[in-house]
């Protein structure tokens, strides 16, 4: 088949799914990039319309239809109060596809999702030599972050935490604990939780043992696929599902594996519902692996509550006198994607030393996006600060959120305001509650 043909049947494809929308404008009150831009070409409908047309525009100016289309967050707010129901994210994601397929990927992006993201030791070994030089770029900003002017033009003004020396996996190599209450997991930590918030990693591990769940942690584990699927890489996407697909089948083959977990929001909805959306790239016998991987795989919060219904403050819990108050993020893929919201926020109630206090607009994007915070930093930067002034008002000294990808962000926004309020996981609070 042609390249003309194939991108003849996508185009085609895509209308289909294009005629649903009644352009009714009601996205319009929920999308952060419209409330930032007040721009219809910024909101879910002035995006479809674009698409409408997208055969004679994609050949008029690719890269105009490219930058409209990727000003957007993929934070599902749009799809979730559309109704009529359209399937916003498949179409967004499908024309990404179409796109970079068209123009082809950036060389870097292929660089990384086609070889970093697929070779784990390779990316390990990339932080191990990166990790003594950072003191020689980085100026302390807030008690915990710093900015990098010397590499302004890749991150921007933005104020990150240190990378650190090692990974989860470079730390544990291949877990294999045998279980005491009579429940496995398979622990996917996803990129964030093991080469850059491995504290939220470690804190996993520690409540899993704490009751006496079993787990398997392969080392070998690579990226989810959504980044290179959200840059319309489905080379890259496939690549990389296909080698965790690989690892994850071999752990099934003696039906040890109960559930899996992990305590990144946009890993446990891309294991729950891009791979099953995706699964006929693959073969017969992946697809099978997909369909056992969808049905199985939880967020850490809601394992937690739900299955292992920890609801009674933990025995020898450690109260230290002092209350500190935390206000709950609901990052998009975990309530908007997974409907998990309540049980976070139950976990963060099992620590007596934190008091929970809600913030105005606790579900609204925090301008993250994954790669959209690295091309468009001013507009997501300016997103961001609609969250921080909600973090701030409530009151709280915390704030908590289930997404390390959100935690970076708010992190950000804190200290570029100097705002000395903490960033943590909820799993890192309820860990903090019990015994080392």
């Amino acid at each position: 088949m042609s390249d003309i043909t194939r991108l003849a049947n996508a185009l085609m494809k895509l209308d289909d799914k294009l005629c649903d929308c009644m352009r009714c404008g009601l996205c319009q009150s929920v999308c952060p990039v419209f409330g930032a831009t007040m721009k219809e070409a910024d909101v879910s409908r002035g995006k479809l319309a674009l698409l409408d047309n997208l055969a004679h525009e994609i050949v008029k100016d690719a890269d105009a239809v490219n930058e409209k289309l990727n000003r957007c967050l993929l934070c599902g707010s749009c799809q979730a109060n559309c109704p009529s129901g359209v399937k916003i994210l498949d179409i967004f994601m499908e024309a990404r596809r179409i796109l970079t397929e068209y123009r082809g990927l950036n060389p870097i992006k292929k660089l990384v999702f086609r070889q970093l993201l697929t070779h784990p030791d390779l990316f390990s070994a990339s932080m191990r030599i990166a990790a003594p030089f950072q003191g020689a770029v980085m100026r302390k900003k807030g008690a915990k972050t710093y900015d990098m002017p010397l590499m302004s033009k890749l991150i921007g003004s933005r104020h990150i935490a240190k990378l650190p020396a090692k990974s989860l996996h470079a730390i544990h190599g291949d877990l294999n604990i045998p279980a005491k209450c009579g429940i496995t997991v398979l622990f996917f930590a996803g990129c964030m939780a093991d080469k850059y918030y491995t504290n939220v990693g470690e804190a996993c591990l520690k409540v899993l043992k704490h009751h006496g769940v079993g787990i398997v942690m392969p080392s070998k584990l690579t990226c989810c696929g959504i980044p290179a699927l959200a840059s319309g890489d489905r080379v890259g996407f496939v690549k990389e599902t296909e080698k965790n697909l690989d690892i994850i089948a071999k752990e099934f083959i003696g039906g040890g594996i109960d559930y899996i977990v992990t305590p990144c929001g946009s890993c446990t909805a891309t294991l729950k519902e891009w791979w099953p959306h995706y699964a006929q790239e693959f073969s017969p016998e992946a697809q099978k692996t997909i369909a056992a991987v969808a049905s199985r795989v939880m967020d850490i919060n809601q394992f937690l509550i739900d299955v292992l219904k920890v609801e009674e403050k933990a025995a020898g819990i450690r109260n230290s006198g002092a209350v500190t108050k935390v206000t709950f993020h609901d990052s998009c893929h975990l309530k908007k994607s997974l409907g998990v919201s309540a049980q976070p926020r139950k976990l963060i109630k099992l620590n007596p030393n934190y008091e929970l206090v809600e913030m105005k607009e606790a579900d609204r994007c925090c301008g993250c996006g994954g790669s959209f915070t690295l091309f468009h930093y001013d507009l997501s930067k300016k997103i961001g600060q609609r969250k921080r002034d909600n973090i701030v008002n409530s009151g709280a000294a915390a704030v908590s959120s289930g997404c390390p990808a959100c935690m970076m962000q708010l992190s950000d926004m804190l200290s570029q305001n100097e705002d000395a309020v903490q960033v943590k996981h909820p799993i890192e609070i309820y860990a903090e509650s019990l015994p080392d």
